[in-house]
């Protein structure tokens, strides 16, 4: 079997790519390094390329027997989406239809999406399961969802075999110190606390603090990044059984709300926050936390970074490494 990771440089993407080759799988990574890392690819095959490029696609697919795709290459900024959603709906629509294009020519058949929280938009409960409307109220959201859509579709009609992984709020790096999360711009709570801990940031925003919360912050669901690439790695078993077809969830189904972060990010790094309170941004719903039940029982997935102090850990553990070496 040998992987296609489209999106293999960035955050997640590094991260199942090493986890593949722990597994034993053949990957090979296309990225046009708009985002990604050229460092962060360690191992396995690279091809710099763009999703737009079907013929290259297609070249690629057939010269690596490509079997199965796990597709992370995507734009991921909320805000920007806003502010210009025809880059969004170019990249992360059109992007994957020139991918499915391209599989359909060569055949491959087999294709991991990886989906966002965001398709669901406001929560109409504090903990969403994939039973919730599906509303997005951003472009970025409603890119992701129109691909959910194009997949359901190309199922129908040309077989093909899929599953769609929701994200709540990824998290944390590399136990092992090899990779982490590194975005320009950073928009992420964790790292951008991490570097107020570090001296490189004068303070962190706390955006709201008038919400229906025990302390008045938004709470959200953080989940390690390395479990969220052990779910794509069940997810590519079950693609030719029926537990495909289908979207689930990933998250651990523990909310935390910005100041429990900031403070647990102080009790790991052992170095005071400074803390600046600013106006709620729109959209912002105060609780959004998974019900992850689904991926649970069909794929016995079972996240291992379930505490907050260790996600933390591991991604303060990166921030040194990458800032101090």
């Amino acid at each position: 079997m040998t992987v296609l990771v489209t999106g293999g440089a960035g955050y997640i993407g590094s991260h199942a790519v090493k986890l593949l080759g722990q597994r034993g799988y053949r990957r090979v990574v296309y990225d046009n390094l708009i985002y990604g890392h050229r460092e962060a690819l360690l191992r396995g095959d690279f091809v710099e390329g763009d999703l737009h490029d079907t013929a290259r696609l297609v070249q690629v697919l057939k010269e690596h027997q490509i079997t199965d795709v796990m597709h992370f290459a995507a734009f991921a900024y909320v805000g920007e989406s806003v502010q210009d959603p025809l880059k969004y709906y170019a990249n992360n629509v059109a992007g994957t239809l020139s991918l499915l294009q391209a599989m359909r020519t060569v055949g491959v058949q087999h294709l991991i999406f990886s989906s966002t929280c965001a398709v669901y938009g406001i929560p109409q409960h504090p903990v969403l399961s994939e039973e919730h409307p599906l509303c997005p109220i951003n472009p970025y959201g409603e890119s992701k969802l129109f691909v959910e859509r194009m997949l359901q579709a190309s199922a129908t009609a040309y077989g093909l075999r899929w599953i769609s992984l929701r994200y709540f709020n990824a998290a944390g790096a590399d136990p092992e110190g090899e990779l982490g999360e590194s975005h320009d711009p950073e928009t992420h709570l964790i790292p951008l606390v991490l570097s107020v801990a570090s001296g490189h940031r004068a303070d962190i925003a706390i955006f709201g603090t008038d919400y229906d919360t025990a302390d008045g912050t938004c709470i959200r669901d953080y989940i390690h990044v390395n479990d969220l690439a052990d779910a794509h790695i069940l997810a590519l078993q079950a693609l030719d059984t029926d537990k495909a077809q289908t979207a689930y969830n990933l998250g651990t189904g523990t909310g935390y709300s910005v100041r429990q972060v900031i403070d647990t990010a102080a009790h790991v790094t052992g170095h005071s926050i400074a803390t600046r309170e600013a106006p709620r941004r729109p959209g912002d719903p105060p609780y959004l936390v998974a019900a992850a039940d689904k991926i649970r029982s069909a794929l016995g997935w079972q996240p291992r970074y379930t505490d907050l102090s260790t996600i933390i850990a591991t991604a303060w553990r990166w921030e040194c490494q990458r800032r101090y070496g």
